[in-house]
């Protein structure tokens, strides 16, 4: 008798129980009332901070102008003087050195403009026989020698009242910014005692660390700042005298106070000295260009990297890439308080105690907390029944001392 065939490997098995159909799993998704709530509020929120984003940077700058003069008006008041009388007399320096300013500068400026003006025809003839010399340059000659103002200026007189309307909204709102600063100055202490008042009293010492560490910001900015303008407004004079440029002062005091500005100090700078300059010569004026230029490629690229790196104790590479987030999103402004605000960030990250991702055990830290916990105890034992307003002094003052 034959034994059985093995089965073929690819003939089909017969099946000792019947298929049963798998059911595969589903996902749902449910949106519960309180859900849509909540993204409401979100969106509402997310909007309604986007319409108050002037607002905000004016709150912004005048926080920043109050920590800038605060440390001028405490060490008025520990010379005997009353509080509003110190704060009357740094705002009113503050007004006198801005009227100084305006009166050496703008005059000078305005005298050099009509200058430049009743000169333009010359200028232009120069300008265009030094570009006929050559031959890729000649149509750009003979456009500048047949320029027509009246149709330029008729086109774009849209853009000219919309830049007029866009100066006069940042002079407003920088005027209501100093007023505000000068309020928040004289209702300091009720202010930080309203600030405190809403803070569990087990965090007045973390959150007076954190305002004397904004101050710190603040300084440090500022430091940084003087010097990148005081640099530029030494290398205008040094280099408008030396080409015999006349106003050379003038000019250099506005390029140092235009330095200030993000990405269009560049323009305000180079402009107005290659035009002083071109008054000149035409050879005057390509040397300044090309030394501005330089100038301002080594500002941008190097020193002011490698000076609010150190001032605000921030890597370089930080420094410049807050620059590009704060110029993309806001523009001047938001380049101007983009630095400020990655500073207080990087402060945040440190006071709060926010561990890192890959971040391991640190012994400085613990040593830093083991010293805050003494310091919110003896806080605790020494503002035990004082109002809010003494315990948020005394709060700073415990702050101040033990972070020395």
């Amino acid at each position: 008798m034959k034994p059985p065939e093995p089965p073929h490997p690819h003939q089909p098995q017969p099946l000792d129980e019947p298929l049963v159909a798998v059911r595969k799993p589903t996902l749902q998704v449910e949106i519960t009332p309180l859900s849509m709530v909540v993204a409401l509020l979100l969106a509402g929120t997310v909007w309604m901070l986007a319409r108050l984003a002037p607002v905000i940077l004016v709150l912004v700058t005048a926080l920043m102008i109050v920590a800038t003069l605060y440390p001028m008006i405490t060490w008025i008041e520990r010379h005997g003087l009353q509080r509003g009388m110190a704060i009357a007399i740094v705002f009113a320096s503050l007004l006198l050195l801005l009227a100084a300013l305006l009166t050496v500068t703008l005059p000078a400026l305005a005298k050099q403009v009509i200058s430049l003006l009743s000169q333009e025809p010359e200028l232009r003839e120069k300008l265009a026989a030094f570009l006929a010399r050559y031959r890729y340059a000649e149509p750009l000659a003979e456009g500048l020698r047949t320029l027509q103002y009246g149709p330029l200026l008729k086109a774009s007189r849209a853009e000219m009242l919309a830049f007029s309307r866009n100066v006069l909204e940042v002079v407003a709102y920088g005027v209501a910014a100093v007023f505000l600063a000068l309020y928040i100055a004289i209702d300091g202490e009720r202010l930080r005692g309203a600030l405190f008042a809403v803070v569990p009293r087990t965090q007045h010492i973390p959150l007076s660390r954190i305002l004397l560490n904004l101050q710190t910001i603040v300084g440090g900015y500022l430091r940084g700042q003087a010097i990148t303008s005081l640099c530029m407004g030494v290398f205008i004079f040094v280099l408008l005298t030396l080409c015999g440029v006349p106003n050379a002062l003038a000019i250099a005091a506005f390029g140092a106070v235009a330095d200030v500005l993000p990405f269009i100090n560049f323009f305000l700078t180079i402009i107005p000295t290659t035009l002083a300059a071109l008054a000149q010569s035409q050879s005057t004026a390509v040397i300044v260009f090309v030394l501005m230029f330089a100038y301002e490629e080594f500002e941008s690229r190097l020193l002011i990297p490698l000076v609010y790196g150190r001032a605000l104790r921030m890597p370089s590479s930080v420094v410049l890439f807050a620059l590009l987030v704060g110029g993309t999103l806001y523009g001047v402004v938001g380049a101007l308080l983009a630095l400020p605000v990655a500073a207080t960030l990087f402060m945040l990250i440190e006071e709060l105690r926010i561990e890192l991702p890959g971040e391991g055990p640190d012994t400085e830290r613990e040593e830093k907390k083991e010293k805050d916990e003494k310091t919110e105890q003896e806080y605790a034992r020494r503002a035990e029944g004082l109002p809010a307003e003494k315990a948020a002094a005394l709060a700073v003052r415990i702050a101040e001392k033990h972070d020395k």
